[in-house]
């Protein structure tokens, strides 16, 4: 059992909960829990969502995208005060930090990899890292000044909706892949929707990387 301490916007859409964290809860950076709301008509709408904050933090922090057409869970948990009950499951999933690589993510699929980067950032060890990140608008972008700050140059934005200074105008697939990847003999993280997911994998084998250093939400 958790408890909301507060929640804030971060995007338009997105926003940032900060949670009492439960005795014995651990998880590798990148792994999610199922979180549901401990109310009687809502208690068995489980939902998977990744910790953002740093794996020994004595709060959990998750950066939660609303999506109205998916089931209302979303939405539900946009209202919600702090003093609400959480539920939260063991950790699984199998996007982990493996070494240094290609993080490549759309949307609200950058949150695993927010997680390892905080992480690896605490550790000073964020060289030798990449990111590609894809969204609609630059308005859609999570934690866009963090991750500048992270990796400077090392992070390639790109907006498929929107030309703007500063931001591609384009989606993620062979070619771009191509052009900003220097080579790919090293290890890929991909996370986003499922159709994006299975493009860049598709993309990744075409341009030589190996199945077996390519780490994805299975």
């Amino acid at each position: 059992m958790s408890t909301i301490l507060m929640t804030e916007f971060v995007t338009h859409d997105v926003r940032r909960f900060i949670l009492t964290r439960p005795g014995g809860l651990d998880y590798a950076p990148g792994q999610g829990v199922e979180i549901s709301i401990n109310l009687p008509e809502w208690k068995d709408e489980g939902r998977p969502f990744t910790p953002t904050s740093l794996r020994h933090d004595r709060v959990l922090q998750f950066l939660i995208k609303r999506y109205p057409a998916h089931g209302g869970v979303t939405a539900k948990l946009h209202t919600l005060e702090p003093g609400t009950e959480i539920l939260i499951s063991e950790a699984f999933g199998t996007i982990k930090y493996k070494g240094p690589g290609v993080f490549i993510a759309a949307g609200a699929g950058v949150t695993p990899f927010l997680a390892i980067l905080r992480q690896l950032a605490a550790e000073g060890r964020l060289d030798d890292h990449l990111l590609l990140f894809s969204n609609k608008t630059a308005a859609d972008i999570i934690c866009e000044l963090e991750l500048r700050h992270y990796l400077g140059k090392r992070c390639v934005f790109t907006c498929t909706r929107q030309r703007a200074p500063g931001y591609e105008n384009r989606r993620i697939d062979r070619d771009f892949l191509r052009e900003n990847v220097r080579h790919f003999d090293q290890r890929f993280y991909v996370c986003g929707p499922e159709g994006f997911v299975e493009a860049v994998k598709a993309a990744l084998g075409d341009l030589g990387a190996r199945s077996d250093a390519v780490v994805f939400e299975e």
